[in-house]
């Protein structure tokens, strides 16, 4: 036997925080040995963390990263243990993405990325270049102060593997894994056994079961040792790393870690036997043929022996099922970890949210509620850095700390019902229950005078009175009206969250969290700067349907009954006055279903469909209840009110990213917000479709402007 201990970890880095970042890479390591590991793998540009943007472009934080590399090296951290160490490199004036590989207080070799991600929210291109020499390792010159302090001038760069006296070891950075030829096929072909995988994945709905089945395939027929590291957190932008840090043995997962938690460093260990790996691959006839044609790669030769023999005290890490999240959990957990992180990391003293006892803001509402039972939940199992964060966000007495969820939350959590004389006495009370079953300072606020403030001011200076349409006002006017209330909403709602904190007697200020979904984002049916403008919002990329089946969920598992009686009733943004023959409800004023919009919002991002492949998909979509020429309707009618409220794209609120159709345009959607709401071309194929679909030849000339409010503010 030959015996391996190896180690991984999720790592809570915080980008361009290198005294964070080199905190948790050093604990991890030390953690590491304690449990007698001889590999240490940590995840994808660690020292940096992975989401600093154009930081990378600056040449201080490569700068930085040899320094923080230099710390570790020059003390006892890497004496007896391969740690392989995530950090960009510049190589001559080129700038890569690196996995330093360190044992006993030297490098061994620098693996630069070969292949980069650089679609959906990545964009590596733009700060780094892909390793193209593939089969070469040139020798790079270290940095003098380096060089000096570990007395070792120049080291292998470039793809390869090390080759120690028991085994071979070799890096497979993150994207490289998903691509069409990845390198641990050929590494494995050249005798590597031992595969170290660091990455930098988020967190999205569905999502971690496509990893790890990535994960176990990559070993399943080829055997091996996969090692897999992930940051786990929020490190300072829209996306949420879910960590899921794992080890996997001839494709069976053997450890694993946490998809959501609050530490910020977190070991999974394993032990496994190497010549299991021997053993599968000279049972696979195909793999022995293969091998015998195998490339030459190049490979660093250590005089070290990794493995331990036979011993019959070694409990051998078996294979583990893994227990999946359902969607309406990861909703729950995902950005209740991401709100902490960002709280915490902020300097702020709590959330602000107008809780309108709607779908949208009651999520919102369940979702801090779900923070607060994280943070209890994390001190209680002995965190002590979740606990001295708590007492500071929280402003408890010395000796005092969380204990309580509802508690917690009516600390840092204030709740606003900001109604008018067009709210309902339901989403009143449901607002008012759900504020006491999360625990949060709840005022119940009607804010009339302001808005007739407003409209008072309006007719001093033209002498006219705008009416809603209800009571014989144009749409002009109704919808005037309307953005009032929403607008003042969200003026009230930064000036409490900057002021109630010092009239309770609490530093610093709230952050103000948003209520927007994705679908209404996408189809512009919200005001700008309304209550979707904030500093936060956990669910901007999350659909109706999602949010709907997460308040079910809640009501039984987080313990807040209202969230059910919220998802029963039917949404509405109650900004036009109720009637007995009347009442505003969201998919009459849109024109079109939530089930319709997400439809949509999948062909068009997901599958990227313009109006004309939209129309072909939906036509066979919904070939049992729409005739051409209605779907054609639906598709005209959704991209004409898509392309008059893109703008609104712009000045969203930074969002969770959770779904993968989301509209976001500030890394994720990257169309523009200056359309032709006409789509003359296109709508002008789309009418000549449905004449030959449907044989009415009058339908071509049919090319007219839509009929619709604008709605574009």
């Amino acid at each position: 036997m030959r015996l391996l201990k190896v180690a991984t970890c999720n790592l809570n880095q915080w980008a361009m925080e290198f005294d964070c970042n080199l905190k948790n890479i050093k604990e991890s390591i030390i953690k590491a040995k304690e449990a007698g590991a001889a590999i240490r793998l940590g995840p994808e540009l660690e020292v940096t963390g992975y989401g600093c943007e154009d930081h990378f472009l600056e040449l201080d934080t490569v700068t930085h990263s040899w320094d923080c590399l230099k710390e570790i090296l020059t003390g006892d951290l890497t004496d007896g243990i391969l740690c392989s160490i995530g950090m960009p490199v510049i190589n001559g004036s080129e700038r890569y993405n690196c996995q330093v590989l360190c044992m006993n207080r030297k490098i061994i070799m620098i693996r630069p990325k070969l292949r980069l991600a650089n679609d959906g929210n990545y964009r590596e291109y733009r700060w780094f270049k892909a390793w193209k020499q593939k089969y070469q390792l040139v020798d790079f010159q270290l940095p003098t102060d380096v060089a000096e302090a570990i007395s070792q001038t120049s080291v292998p760069f470039g793809y390869g593997y090390v080759q120690f006296l028991d085994t071979a070891v070799a890096a497979e950075v993150c994207e490289e894994l998903f691509t069409p030829f990845p390198p641990h096929s050929e590494l494995a072909l050249n005798g590597v056994e031992v595969f170290l995988n660091s990455s930098g994945s988020h967190h999205q709905l569905r999502k971690l079961d496509l990893r790890v089945r990535a994960l176990k395939g990559a070993t399943q027929t080829l055997g091996g040792v996969y090692m897999y590291s992930n940051h786990q957190g929020c490190d300072g932008g829209r996306l949420y790393y879910d960590g899921c840090s794992c080890v996997v043995v001839n494709g069976e997962v053997v450890s694993l870690g946490s998809q959501f938690s609050l530490k910020d460093v977190e070991l999974v260990v394993a032990q496994v036997d190497l010549d299991k790996v021997t053993s599968l691959r000279g049972s696979v006839i195909s793999f022995q043929e293969q091998s015998k044609g195998r490339s030459t790669l190049k490979s660093v030769s250590v005089p070290v022996n990794l493995c331990q023999s036979f011993d019959r005290q070694v409990a051998l890490s078996n294979p583990i099922k893994i227990n999946y999240h359902c969607p309406e959990e990861e909703i729950a957990l995902g950005p209740a970890c991401w709100l902490w992180d960002y709280l915490r990391r902020s300097g702020a003293s709590g959330f602000l949210l107008p809780l309108s006892g709607g779908a949208d803001s009651s999520s919102v509402s369940a979702i801090v509620g779900s923070m607060c039972n994280l943070v209890v939940k994390e001190i209680a199992e002995g965190n002590e850095q979740v606990k001295v964060d708590a007492i500071r966000i929280g402003c408890y007495p010395e000796g005092q700390y969380p204990t309580d969820p509802k508690e917690f939350a009516g600390r840092i959590f204030y709740t606003l019902f900001l109604g008018t004389e067009n709210s309902s006495q339901d989403t009143r009370n449901r607002a008012l229950k759900l504020a006491a079953e999360v625990g949060s300072k709840h005022y119940n606020l009607t804010i009339d005078s302001v808005v007739l403030s407003l409209v008072t001011f309006f007719q001093k200076l033209t002498g006219k009175l705008p009416q809603y349409t209800v009571d014989g006002g144009s749409e002009v006017e109704n919808l005037a009206l309307q953005n009032i209330q929403a607008r003042i909403r969200m003026v009230i709602a930064f000036m409490l969250a900057s002021l109630l904190p010092w009239i309770n007697n609490k530093p610093k200020y709230h952050l103000v969290l948003s209520t927007s979904n994705v679908d209404e984002g996408l189809r512009g049916h919200l005001t700008k700067y309304d209550c979707s403008s904030a500093d936060l919002n956990p669910l901007g990329s999350m659909n109706k349907t999602d949010i709907w089946a997460f308040m079910r969920w809640g009501a039984v598992n987080l313990g807040y009954p209202t969230l059910a009686e919220v998802a029963d009733a039917p949404p509405s943004a109650e900004l036009e006055p109720i009637r007995e023959d009347y009442r505003q409800l969201d998919e009459l004023d849109m024109g079109m279903t939530y089930e319709e919009l997400s439809m949509y919002g999948r062909l068009r991002k997901i599958f990227r469909c313009g109006p004309v492949s939209m129309f072909k998909n939906l036509c066979c979509e919904w070939s049992t209840k729409c005739s051409p020429s209605e779907v054609a309707d639906k598709v005209k009618l959704f991209f004409h009110y898509y392309s008059i409220n893109r703008h609104k794209m712009t000045t969203l609120t930074p969002s969770y990213y959770v779904e993968s159709y989301s509209a976001e345009d500030n890394r994720y959607d990257l169309r523009q917000f200056l359309y032709n709401i006409s789509w003359p071309y296109q709508f002008r194929k789309m009418d000549e479709l449905v004449a030959k679909l449907e044989g009415n030849k009058a339908n071509l000339n049919k090319q007219q402007p839509l009929d619709v409010p604008a709605n574009g503010h």
